[in-house]
């Protein structure tokens, strides 16, 4: 994989001077560094942090728990691996973090401090990583071996690109590669394809999309029209465009208040969809959020149902008025559903509970969506919102409109700009993050927040949750697949209820998206069935299929569930290929 190098970091001084030149519209530079491969020479030490126990909420409207009040670094950026730790990391620019690497010579380094960690779920611990050059704003997701792939950031970090390969006994860290991709890539969006590469679109003034890994036919960045027809010169509101990928292996791209399928090996644009209505722009930075609602399967792709559901953001002038005349504007208040395989697809729109911008949406196991985070006036950007919004929503995907948004219980922390959320296996979501400032600032208005916190929704509490017994936790699927799920719940008969059993993809999450995020809902191939057992409930047989071929799920790691009514199981690893 070539020598691996030790890179000098910035000098303290350039630290300092980095955040006073951040103007929100500067264009990023690209680093000019020969290509190689970085990595630290420090060995990582794992630090066990005192454990908190504050609980806020009850079993109805779910319940909120204090994991952890620092972890050192404020959570920009999140995502879990497969074995069960999340990769957590902010930029590099806003000078020290709070989490120093231990047995560090300030004398030898220009930087003690760690601006990245990884949290080991199960013992509510973390261990410092290194990154050496700026993630601020960047994009990840896996690669087909678990391996995560986080691209772009600012300045130095514009054309880099990093690796971490998971492991369990504390030694691995990030390597970076200089000048990995072919443009600066800054508030850029990356998604996993059917070959397993990646496709980058996007990024700050960049009208282009780039593959990763490289290969010979794809070497450099391609020109991609759409972007520059959403862009909006005064905000830009096009940036972390939202893509999913289709299960016919095209994608469909949203930006600003503007939609299409986009076949990306034609660079073509096969449809373009209606604008959305109700508001204005909906991307960063007047940033709402996006999902894909679950696939239910069929072993004919053609006839797989797929719905893109997008929700919040900011009315057309809000960052203006934000930032010239400390005017913030209330957020949108809707959501927009579509069926993109409607011959004649329109947007029909919703009313959320309360207006929010910078929330994420989370697809959880029993297929609802969880809207968590933000504010309600103002937009992304530094100092730029105001009135947080507490109390998430989880949006019922299967109920009739206008009974499909349930209020859940508050936090007592603001989760403003910066904020992130990622679904754990237990079925329950990690959140943290808030730092609204150039710098780590603990005393102004929104203070930089380092805290991570718990959310349970209701089917955590479950008197019939299932539990999965078989198969084991990283087994392998292939596609088209017929396998057993193995389960046994209390309480109820899964013959008198609905039972599913999906899969769903960890996506990597930050401003507001969580990109390559997918579920898919798997297709019975007999009914379930009882079956004997050494558990002490009732456990049954359900008989199912893998999805059919790469397009309607990108190889990878996925976390599979199995819903008894409305009660979750707790997650097992799978992996197909």
């Amino acid at each position: 994989m070539g020598r691996l190098h030790q890179v000098q970091k910035p000098t303290t001084a350039a630290a300092v001077l980095l955040p006073l030149l951040l103007l929100l519209f500067l264009p990023p530079s690209a680093a000019l560094t020969p290509h190689r491969y970085y990595h630290h020479r420090r060995r990582p030490h794992q630090l066990n942090l005192t454990p908190q126990s504050a609980v806020s909420g009850g079993q109805d409207g779910g319940q909120w728990e204090l994991l952890q009040r620092c972890i050192g670094v404020s959570a920009m950026h999140m995502t879990l691996l497969h074995n069960d730790r999340v990769i957590i990391f902010d930029r590099t620019s806003g000078g020290p973090s709070n989490i120093s690497f231990p047995n560090c010579d300030p004398a030898a380094t220009t930087e003690c401090t760690a601006h990245s960690v990884e949290y080991d779920v199960a013992g509510n611990s973390v261990r410092p990583l290194t990154v050496l050059t700026d993630t601020w704003c960047s994009s990840g997701a896996t690669l087909p071996d678990g391996k995560l792939v986080q691209t772009g950031g600012w300045t130095t970090g514009g054309r880099n690109v990093r690796l971490l390969q998971s492991c369990d006994d504390w030694n691995c860290d990030w390597q970076e590669i200089a000048d990995g991709l072919a443009a600066p890539r800054w508030y850029a969006s990356n998604h996993i394809l059917p070959d397993g590469r990646q496709i980058i679109i996007g990024g700050r003034r960049q009208f282009t999309y780039e593959f990763y890994p490289k290969d010979s036919t794809n070497p450099g960045a391609i020109y991609f029209p759409f972007l520059r027809e959403t862009f909006n010169y005064v905000s830009e509101d096009n940036l972390y465009p939202f893509v999913h990928l289709l299960p016919d292996g095209n994608l469909f791209i949203f930006a600003n208040n503007q939609s299409i399928v986009f076949d990306y090996r034609r660079n073509a644009v096969v449809k373009r969809f209606p604008v959305m209505p109700v508001g204005g722009p909906r991307n960063y930075p007047s940033t709402g959020s996006s999902v894909m609602l679950p696939l239910v399967m069929n072993s004919d792709p053609a006839m797989i149902k797929v719905e893109v559901l997008i929700c919040g953001g900011a009315p057309a002038g809000s960052f203006f008025h934000a930032h010239n005349d400390g005017t913030f504007v209330d957020a949108l208040s809707t959501c927009g559903r579509i069926t993109v395989t409607d011959r004649t697809p329109d947007w029909s729109m919703e009313t959320m509970p309360t207006p929010r911008v910078m929330s994420d949406m989370l697809l959880l196991p029993t297929g609802d969506v969880l809207i968590i985070n933000g504010a309600s006036s103002g937009t992304a950007g530094w100092e730029s919102a105001r009135k947080p919004v507490l109390s998430p929503v989880i949006y019922r995907t299967w109920r009739t409109s206008g009974s499909r948004f349930d209020l859940q219980n508050p936090t007592t922390i603001p989760r403003m700009y910066h904020s992130t959320a990622v679904l754990l296996r237990d079925g329950r979501v990690l959140v943290g993050g808030s730092n609204t400032h150039p710098r780590y600032n603990f005393t102004g208005l929104f203070p930089t927040d380092l805290s991570l916190e718990r959310f349970s929704p209701d089917y955590c509490f479950s008197p019939s949750q299932p539990t999965i017994l078989t198969p084991a936790s990283q087994t392998s699927l292939a596609y088209g697949q017929n396998f057993a799920v193995e389960f046994s719940v209390s309480g109820v008969n899964p013959s008198e209820v609905p039972v599913s059993v999906s899969m769903v993809a960890p996506p990597f999450n930050t401003h507001s998206y969580s990109m390559n995020q997918r579920m898919l809902v798997l297709q019975w191939n007999r009914r379930v069935a009882l079956t004997a057992s050494s558990s002490s409930s009732p456990a049954y047989d359900a008989w199912v299929s893998a999805p059919p071929s790469s397009a309607v799920a990108p190889p990878g790691y996925y976390l599979l569930f199995v819903v008894v009514g409305e009660a979750a199981s707790e997650g097992i690893w799978v992996h197909i290929q």
